[in-house]
């Protein structure tokens, strides 16, 4: 089979790589990828900067999804011909996340996904809805989960709540949906007015350029009557923290999920005591939540947004598109 396998970090490194088929064993499943999206981790691995010790040669990618070709000795979860995506920590089934469960991340502490054949644990995949495509579905187990855990484990967020989203990349469209999905209002924040038009279209209630408009934390206290976001889906890091501290509302929950602008940052104490904020850490989700998200999807029929499709044999074009940072929604690599 062929494989983007890294032996070295560096995007020049990025080429595929002839390797023996895998066999499933024992309670694992042997699946052929149809479809890979791309996150900003996956970039960060391939650069050396997510973990620069990581065990090298390594498969990138952790999200994929595919179909079921065979199955090893005592797997009872999925037959042959189902189609399923892998999840990303493959040992976080249910429950809360412990250093155990945090072990065993696709394209990261294993293999990832971005092969013709890929073997997993049984439990490591889950079905993908009925109405999906197979690049469709790709776009869930990174984006679209965190999103999810975000918006409906770790806050809850319910109708009538005000929800800021950053950005226009995958964890930021998904949250849009989901939030629009459970009754919020949802306040953006982009550096270019084309990508803000087309989140007006998906439901967008107020928008700001960031660039024109640097202190985005008070156009969000204008726009909550000085109250401030329920929510701040806080995916920018180092250079956005401090403003989602200002634009959360006393006892909301800032979200962090990515460090896009770095991640050496002081903490600021007393706006966290004073405003009683709850500054939540964000890692992907469960295998559960995964479960529960699909089922979601299944019933609202939720159309994933996706950017730009690149063949398999143009795989390092994709990361390096997904780097200039052009892109609105998912950037997928299609195998089959």
């Amino acid at each position: 089979m062929l494989a983007y396998q890294i032996s070295q970090f560096g995007l020049e490194n990025l080429k595929p790589t002839s390797l023996p088929d895998p066999q499933p064993g024992p309670s694992q499943v042997l699946v052929r990828v149809h479809a890979v999206s791309l996150n900003f981790r996956d970039l960060s691995i391939v650069r050396g900067k997510y973990n620069p010790k990581m065990h090298l040669p390594r498969i990138l990618c952790s999200d994929g999804a595919g179909e079921v070709v065979a199955i090893g000795d005592g797997v009872t979860r999925v037959r042959v011909g189902d189609r399923v995506a892998g999840i990303i920590l493959q040992n976080w089934q249910d429950g809360e996340l412990t250093a155990a469960k945090a072990k065993g991340a696709l394209g990261g502490d294993i293999d990832g996904m971005l092969a013709e054949l890929v073997v997993l644990h049984e439990s490591g995949v889950v079905p993908i809805p009925d109405y999906m495509t197979y690049q469709q579905a790709a776009t869930l187990p990174c984006a679209a989960l965190t999103a999810w855990h975000a918006l409906t484990v770790a806050t809850q967020v319910k109708a009538g709540d005000t929800v800021v989203i950053q950005g226009t990349g995958g964890v930021s469209i998904f949250a849009l949906q989901f939030a629009k999905l459970l009754g919020a209002r949802v306040l953006g924040t982009s550096s270019s007015d084309d990508k803000l038009r087309r989140a007006y279209s998906m439901g967008l209630d107020a928008a700001l350029n960031y660039h024109r408009h640097p202190d985005w934390a008070k156009w969000v206290l204008e726009q909550t009557n000085g109250v401030g976001a329920d929510v701040v889906v806080e995916v920018g890091g180092a250079e956005t923290l401090s403003q989602s501290f200002a634009a959360v509302r006393s006892s909301g929950t800032i979200a962090l999920i990515g460090v896009l602008s770095g991640t050496e940052q002081p903490l600021y104490i007393p706006l966290l005591l004073h405003k009683q904020i709850r500054l939540q850490g964000i890692y992907v989700g469960s295998r559960a939540m995964f479960l529960s998200m699909n089922q979601a999807l299944s019933l609202h029929r939720l159309q994933p947004t996706m950017c730009k499709t690149f063949p398999f044999s143009a795989a390092r074009d994709a990361f390096e598109y997904m780097a200039n940072g052009s892109h609105f929604g998912k950037v997928l690599i299609a195998l089959a």
